[in-house]
C-alpha cells in the first residue's frame, strides 16, 4: 500500500509572508556561500604571484562586479540580520531560574557584530 503524500504546487512559499521571508533568507545563503568561493579563488590568484593578482583586481573594477558585489553584501547583512534575530529562538539561555529575555541575546549579538566589523574596518583603512 503506497502512503498518501499530499501534493504541494511549487509556489506554496508565496502563500504566506512568514513562508516567503524563509525562503528569500535560504536564498540569500547561495549568495553568502558563492562569495566564500570568490574568496577562495581571490587568495588563490594572489599565491600565484602579482600578476594573476592584478587580473583579479581589474576583474574587481568592471561594473557588473560592483553591482555583485553590492548586491551579496545586501543579502549577507539580510542573512546576518534575520539569523540574529533568530538566535534567541534556538539558543534559551537560563540564569538560575530566570529565563534571559530574548532581546539581550539578540542584542548581544548586534554589538558583537558592530564590534568586530569596527575592528576589521579599522584594520583594513588605518593600519
Amino acid at each position: 500500500m503506497k502512503p498518501y503524500v499530499r501534493e504541494y504546487p511549487n509556489t506554496w512559499w508565496l502563500s504566506r509572508r512568514p513562508y516567503f521571508l524563509f525562503m528569500v533568507r535560504e536564498f540569500t545563503a547561495v549568495f553568502v556561500a558563492a562569495y566564500c568561493v570568490f574568496l577562495i579563488y581571490f587568495v588563490y590568484k594572489l599565491s600565484q604571484g602579482p600578476d594573476a593578482y592584478y587580473g583579479v583586481i581589474e576583474l574587481l573594477r568592471s561594473p557588473l562586479s560592483i553591482i555583485l558585489h553590492i548586491i551579496a553584501f545586501i543579502f549577507a547583512i539580510y542573512h546576518s540580520i534575520t539569523w540574529f534575530n533568530l538566535t534567541p529562538k534556538i539558543f534559551i539561555l537560563r540564569f538560575g531560574e530566570e529565563q534571559v529575555p530574548p532581546f539581550l541575546i539578540s542584542g548581544a549579538n548586534f554589538i558583537a557584530w558592530v564590534v568586530v566589523s569596527a575592528i576589521v574596518a579599522w584594520i583594513i583603512l588605518v593600519v
